[in-house]
């Protein structure tokens, strides 16, 4: 069986991305961490195969991905698309919100999350 998490290679580009958070990701996180969301454990900056998720909640096998200006264009599109169908054969849910959602609707950002909680609770 293969090791998809946190592989050691990447484990000073993880703490990098995290001591050099975005806004976005740095307000995200005050609302994630410590279980405040539907008491779920999210890491931040985890590792699956070479992907570096922003956020990742093993229990739910769910990752919440910001998309900023490096997700924009024909190319960046392309990666994200690669990079969720590996997610998904693993059974990761992927959840991507621009980054300013984290701003102008956070809610609906928690909300999501619960849902997602929701129907993996009745096993859908």
């Amino acid at each position: 069986m293969h090791k998809y998490n946190n592989h050691p290679f990447l484990k000073d580009f993880r703490r990098d991305l995290r001591n050099h958070s975005t806004s976005a990701e740095a307000t995200l996180w005050k609302t994630l961490q410590r279980k405040q969301v539907g008491g779920l454990k999210f890491r931040r900056q985890h590792s699956v195969g070479k992907y570096i998720l922003d956020f990742y909640c093993p229990e739910m096998k769910l990752a919440i991905e910001l998309d900023g200006e490096s997700h924009v264009g024909h190319f960046a599109e392309a990666r994200d698309r690669e990079r969720d169908e590996f997610l998904n054969s693993l059974g990761i849910e992927v959840l991507r919100f621009e980054n300013r959602w984290v701003f102008e609707y956070p809610q609906d950002i928690i909300d999501a999350v619960l849902e997602v909680k929701e129907k993996r609770e009745k096993g859908l």
